[in-house]
């Protein structure tokens, strides 16, 4: 079935996702058809679901390890359920505080049959974990120097950021240095990735938190 201003599913979805593209794709239908009336997207984003959301997402699986990765903030899960699509080998705790979010979340990691996703209901600051994580994600969430004190503490010791940002992520970074100090960051880059594959590019800033 046709869904009415979905942007066509783009050539570098298939290099991007692999032998997952199928379900992402089931996925992006999902939101696509659910979206707008379960207030997990506005009615403009459908002509730009994969090339600004879907895949601009994917674009950071890469970078992730086995092992245990948090997605703060994970709302219609992006990058949260794209990235525990992409990678199967990683096992996932989605982190959101809305009841109608966690209930969709849900409702996919079952539909999908992601067997490496938790969902957890909880704000960012008041999460508590069995054990801590070895990375954690977030998108449109909020300033780094606000993430910080949300994902740090979350982490590890030697445990990695992976947080994406926006065109001003170099000016987010140079803003944040009490707090890089207070929560002993190091190694501090921003990666632009996906240049010369996508419409769009991803910035993500990644650092190592040490105890």
């Amino acid at each position: 079935m046709t869904i009415e201003n979905l942007e066509a599913e783009p050539a570098e979805a298939a290099v991007i996702l692999g032998d997952q593209l199928t379900v992402a794709r089931a996925f992006t239908e999902n939101l696509a058809r659910r979206g707008e009336e379960l207030g997990l997207i506005g009615p403009l984003e459908l002509p730009r679901l994969w090339s600004r959301h879907i895949l601009n997402s994917a674009l950071v699986a890469p970078l992730l390890r086995p092992g245990r990765v948090g997605d703060i903030g994970t709302g219609a899960g992006l990058p949260g359920l794209v990235l525990a699509i992409a990678r199967p080998d990683v096992n996932f705790v989605l982190i959101e505080p809305m009841e109608r979010r966690v209930a969709w979340l849900n409702n996919q990691v079952e539909e999908l049959g992601l067997t490496n996703t938790t969902v957890l209901r909880a704000r960012a600051e008041e999460v508590s974990l069995d054990e801590p994580l070895d990375q954690v994600t977030a998108r449109a969430v909020s300033a780094f120097r606000k993430l910080l004190p949300l994902t740090a503490p979350l982490l590890r010791d030697g445990g990695e950021l992976v947080l994406m940002k926006g065109i001003n992520a170099e000016a987010e970074v140079a803003a944040a240095a009490k707090e890089i100090r207070r929560f002993k960051v190091s190694d501090i880059r921003v990666d632009v990735l996906g240049e010369g594959v996508t419409s769009e590019v991803t910035r993500v800033v990644r650092g190592f938190v040490r105890a």
